[in-house]
């Protein structure tokens, strides 16, 4: 396991996985999201998104989180394992709520200078709110990721399907296990 896709759900934990199972295979750490999101919140454009992340996934290692169908097929071509965290959703709902919360109050820098926006809490607009974002995405990752299992075109790799912190925790010292032996 050398090439890792990390993919879930808004809130799920791609990112807190994805940089610890990056330090312990000492491969860098790329959230597509740091990517995409340029400062101001403007999008990268398509072609250019695509190009920076044909430019990460270009190493014999690294562990990418995210979800975005755009660069999804460039991505998992590349990866050796995809790593898919299907938490439960009133886990991934507390879990949003709260980073979501906390980042706002404390107005965490994220990517390229961007903070968390208030409106994530008060909308509904999943295209304005992460929160509205994960509640009304559930079921479209559990479909998008459970096909993906069974699809021929990704036979190429491992899926590794985690459904709880307890999962994700033996996962991580499996990870850790095989590299001390």
């Amino acid at each position: 396991m050398r090439r890792v896709s990390v993919v879930g759900n808004s809130g799920s934990g791609k990112s807190t996985l994805a940089a610890r199972l990056a330090a312990q295979l000492g491969v860098p750490h790329v959230e597509l999201d740091a990517l995409f999101h340029q400062p101001g919140w403007t999008e990268l454009s398509g072609p250019e998104f695509r190009r920076h992340v044909a430019a990460a996934t270009d190493g014999e290692g690294w562990v990418i989180d995210g979800n975005y169908s755009a660069v999804r097929p460039l991505v998992w071509q590349r990866a050796d394992t995809v790593v898919w965290l299907d938490l439960p959703r009133a886990v991934v709902l507390r879990r949003i709520v709260g980073r979501t919360l906390a980042r706002a109050i404390l107005r965490t820098t994220l990517w390229n200078g961007n903070r968390e926006r208030w409106r994530n809490l008060t909308t509904l607009d999943p295209e304005q709110s992460v929160i509205a974002w994960s509640w009304t995405h559930h079921a479209t990752y559990r479909e998008r990721y459970g096909g993906a299992m069974e699809d021929p075109a990704w036979a190429h790799c491992r899926f590794v399907r985690l459904r709880s912190a307890r999962e994700v925790d033996a996962f991580l010292a499996g990870v850790g296990a095989a590299r001390r032996t």
